[in-house]
């Protein structure tokens, strides 16, 4: 796959995230990812601890259609609390790294997006996570 960050000239470098990204391959869409596990089960109620569990979701949507962390470039966050969010600020942080590395250990921000919403479908979802990834096209 080939992709490009995009970041215009003079403009401050953000902070986990990229401004735009340009990419070439296989698009793959993944339906908001929200924290519960396979068998569509809460295991937890902690905003961070669902992160993780979306975050692993994703993982495995991704790994469907050969691809991996490395590959996302865009994510759209809905959270029900912003300050919840904003407090999980290092544990967040750690668990994205955690799992959102790729296979040497880097770490990549696609461009992201984070609302807050009044509440999701799902009653114990603190969160709700959807991906867009570019996956190379295999020669």
């Amino acid at each position: 796959m080939h992709k490009t960050i995009l970041q215009p000239a003079g403009w401050a470098a953000p902070r986990g995230y990229a401004n735009g990204i340009a990419a070439r391959g296989t698009v793959v869409s993944i339906a908001g990812q929200i924290g519960w596990n396979a068998r569509c089960e809460f295991e937890t109620d902690d905003f961070v601890g669902q992160a993780r569990q979306a975050f692993a979701n994703i993982r495995a949507v991704l790994a469907e259609a050969g691809g991996g962390p490395e590959h996302v470039v865009r994510m759209t966050w809905y959270v029900v609390d912003r300050r919840e969010y904003l407090g999980a600020g290092k544990a967040l942080g750690a668990a994205y790294r955690e799992l959102m590395s790729d296979a040497d250990g880097k770490v990549h921000y696609p461009a992201m997006t984070a609302v807050q919403v009044v509440a999701l479908m799902e009653e114990r979802a603190r969160l709700e996570i959807e991906v867009t990834a570019v996956v190379p096209i295999a020669m």
